[in-house]
This record gives structure tokens, sequence and C-alpha cells, in this order.
């Protein structure tokens, strides 16, 4: 069996191979934080979430370049400054600080590159203007959108018609009813200055470069054209992801963007999305001082990556004790009597074969993480019998130590 993976883009679960020359490398791109507030668990359940598409990828021989973005201007990050009256940078440097502490905490690997929107924005006025050059975007009055009449396969990654796009992305703070635009569904490449805000310069005139352009400049500039996976969270489908495939294809000649789109599902509290704008949040920092990071890992592994995660502290004390099943069999000797050297094991070894086999078919059919933890569990419960029985046990606890450090847990060696 070979990994397989669910791509939106063509609803169904796929084969996956990198498409690179040397067959091993595989290029990932990850839709990264707008640092306006504190990151809560929803955010690290997605990075969790890659951080096991990473280090599982690696498992199997290849090697990951993978990049994750920083959208460092943005209008959420505007509004958010203004409302604190504080410096709009020095605010997102704050919540990138936050942020990232979490994702240490819960041991997630940073990518090879954090890209922040504000230092790739040269880029991105090249794109721009290569773009209205091919007839994809339009200048009015210092603004720049995308002209989404131009590509014929626009909608295809949500499948939403012109009418739904309309007030969806008119959320995002680029309205529909824009008396500029040609098109309600026309998405702003480039913003025109307004008082008070950081400009850039442009041959438009001073602004700031539109979200979806961002996040195409800085995956085509750090992994090329095409791309093996770009992942995020499911509500980024559209607009975000949808407008970052046609200004990126539009501008290359209709070379694929990403062969996989990979979406993250949501994490609920009290049965709805946990949010900001909802105000009903948990938050690693907090948790981190009740739990410890390993079982916070895999309550957020106790979902497929793709599924809704209910909030549940009763989940996390579940996770909190097969933990301590896991440092248990992973730090056992063979049995002492009386306080002298370990007795000399006999009988069949345990044999963890089995168990790795169901791990990763487990982790094959698209990341299943939650039948993956079941043969953590499994091969744990088989070395503490082992150990009663005096039977060689040192194999096994190695491979327990190899499987659950792809989910992030780390166990101790003996």
């Amino acid at each position: 069996m070979t990994l397989r993976l669910y791509s939106t883009l063509s609803r169904t679960t796929e084969e996956f191979r990198p498409a690179g020359p040397a067959g091993d490398e595989v290029r990932v791109y990850v839709c990264g934080v707008t640092p306006y507030d504190t990151a809560h668990l929803g955010h690290a359940f997605l990075y969790v979430s890659f951080d096991v598409l990473h280090r599982f990828l690696r498992y199997q021989g290849m090697h990951v370049r993978y990049v994750q973005n920083i959208t460092d201007i943005d209008n959420d990050i505007l509004r958010r400054a203004g409302e604190l009256k504080r410096d709009w940078k020095e605010l997102g440097d704050y919540y990138v600080g936050i942020h990232q502490a979490g994702l240490d905490a819960l041991g997630v690997e940073p990518p090879v590159k954090y890209s922040r929107a504000t230092e790739e924005i040269p880029m991105m006025v090249e794109m721009i203007a290569s773009m209205i050059g091919k007839g994809h975007a339009y200048e009015a009055e210092g603004n720049v959108y995308f002209r989404v009449a131009s590509d014929p396969g626009y909608g295809r990654l949500s499948g939403l018609t012109a009418r739904e796009m309309a007030p969806l992305l008119t959320e995002t703070g680029d309205p529909a009813d824009d008396p500029r635009k040609e098109a309600p569904v026309d998405f702003l490449l480039w913003q025109a200055a307004k008082p008070g805000e950081p400009t850039w310069p442009s041959p438009w005139g001073p602004g700031r470069p539109g979200w979806h352009i961002e996040c195409s400049a800085m995956s085509i500039r750090y992994l090329g054209e095409t791309i093996d996976i770009h992942g995020g969270g499911g509500d980024l489908v559209y607009p975000h992801h949808e407008s970052e495939i046609a200004q990126s294809e539009c501008w290359s000649g209709q070379r694929p963007f990403s062969r996989f789109w990979l979406h993250a599902g949501m994490l609920r509290m009290d049965g709805e999305k946990m949010s900001k704008s909802l105000g009903n949040m948990v938050f690693v920092h907090d948790l981190i001082k009740t739990y410890s990071p390993e079982a916070l890992r895999l309550y957020l592994s106790g979902v497929r990556y793709r599924d809704v995660l209910e909030w549940d502290p009763a989940a996390v004390t579940a996770s909190e004790e097969l933990v301590t099943l896991f440092k248990t069999a992973a730090g056992m000797q063979h049995p002492v009597h009386n306080g002298e050297q370990p007795s000399q094991s006999s009988g069949t070894p345990v044999d963890p074969e089995p168990f790795r086999q169901r791990f990763v078919a487990a982790m094959e059919d698209d990341l299943n993480t939650p039948q993956a933890i079941v043969a953590l569990r499994e091969l744990a419960e088989a070395i503490v019998a082992g150990r009663k029985d005096a039977r060689p046990i040192s194999q096994a606890r190695q491979e327990l130590r190899t499987l659950a450090e792809i989910l992030g847990v780390v166990l101790p060696a003996v």
C-alpha cells in the first residue's frame, strides 16, 4: 500500500507521489497565521496535523521542503492595531511570538522557511504587472483586481457559484459591490493607499497587496510554480485558495499550481466553530499548565486531520493516561528480582511488526491517526504483557518510540 491523500480539488482520495525530478522531494506550502490576536487550540489542530504529515513523509524516506507564511500585513491586523492604538508591525510581531511559543511547546517542527508577506512585496508587484499584461487583471483608481471572467475554471476548488461567492468575498473586506469592479467576484490584487495605512510603491501608485497574491508569490518563490501539497484550514477554500489557484495558474501560463489540496477540519466548542469572532476559545499556553504536550498532541490526532474535532477536556485526560502507558512501555527494562540486575528474558520476543504494519497502513490511508493510535496502544499493551512474562521486549520498545515520534510523542529511551 502507498500513501493516499484526499484532495479537495479532485474530491477523491488519490495515490500520492512527489512530482520532483529526484522522486523523493515533497514541496509543501501551508497557510500560516494572520497575527492580529492570540492563536487558539484550533490553530494548533491545523499545524499539528501538518506536522504529523511532515513527520510521516520523512519516515517514508522523503525529503520535505516545507514553507509556511506569516500574513503580517492584512485588513485584520490594521483594524486590530487601530482598536488597540498600537503599531501594526509591533502588534504582529507580538502575536507571532505567542503563536510560535505555543507550537514550540507542542513540539511542532518549524518549516524550512517562515515567509513574511511584507518581505516579498516586490515579487507580488511583478506578478500583478504580468497578469495585467496578459489580460487577467485590471487597474481602477489605484486598485488592481483579478478578472475572474478570464479564468473559465474559477470555482472548481470550492464548487461555489458566483452568487454564493459574493457575500463570502465581502466578509473578507473585499466588497462585492465595489463600483470599480467589472464583476462582483473579481478580487483585489493590490489596494490603493488609505490614510494612516502602511504603503509600498507600485506602478499603480502606493498601496499594499491583496491577501491572496501574498501566498501565491511566497509559494512560487520558495517552492516553484508547481508544488506537491498546499494545505490550510477548511475555511480558506474560498476565497483564499480558490483565488490562489486562479492567479498563480494565469500568471504561469496554466501550469498546475498545486497537485494536492489538503484542508484541515475545524475545532468546535459547545457545538460551534472555535473562533476569535465568537470568543469561544481555549489556548495552548493555558492548557500546557494542566496537560502534557504529548497528551495534547494525541488528543489533536484523535480524529483524522480533515474531520471536525470537539473540544473535550475528558478526551485530553484520556490522552494523558495513554501517554503514561506509552512512557511506561517505552521505558521498561526486563524484570528485576530483589533489587538485583535484570533477569534473563526467555520465550518468544514481542514482535512489533504486526503493530507497525497496522500503524503504517492507517497513516497511508489519508493519515488515519485515530487507527494509528489504536495500533500504538496495542503495541504498548503487548510490551507490558511481554515484560510480565519475561519475554524480550527491546525491539518492540524501540519500534514504539519510533512510531510514536511520527505523531510528535517523544518517549524516553532506556
